[in-house]
């Protein structure tokens, strides 16, 4: 029986044309996920409304099944114990204000959507902190 010999050369191609794409899908995948998208795009938004009085359990069934029945809500969790409700709309659908006031004068509960200040807004993703993924982010977000 004859050995094949496999050359130190042929290894070296293979080796080199897997790494190059793998390192091409990596880049695409990188850059479908945070390339712009434009506003007139259908994203998914969340949001938070911060109840100013006690809700219990019955109220939050009531609090979800009101905002689930908004246009383009399609999830909502409400926390009787934290008095805080949050969901996931359509920003094409419509607007979290919008949603907010629209809740707060047909219900008579006391709440307001809640809005973090610009430093929390910068701190939120963790994505964006000190990672090597968040230093890939930026690195691509330069180009």
């Amino acid at each position: 029986m004859e050995k094949r010999k496999v050359s130190l050369k042929k290894v070296a191609v293979v080796t080199g044309a897997i790494s190059v794409l793998l390192v091409a899908i990596l880049i695409a995948h990188i850059y479908a996920v945070t390339r712009p998208k434009s506003d007139n795009q259908n994203r998914r938004v969340m949001a938070r409304i911060d109840f100013k009085e006690d809700i219990s359990a019955d109220d939050a069934n009531k609090i979800a099944t009101w905002l689930y029945k908004q246009k383009g809500v399609d999830h909502v969790l409400c926390n009787p114990d934290s008095d805080i409700a949050v969901f996931t709309f359509s920003s094409a659908a419509n607007n979290a204000d919008y949603i907010v006031d629209q809740f707060v004068s047909v219900t008579g509960y006391k709440a307001a959507r809640f809005m973090p200040d610009k430093e929390a807004m910068m701190s939120g993703c963790p994505v964006m902190a000190d990672t090597w993924t968040g230093k890939i982010y930026n690195l691509f977000k330069r180009i």
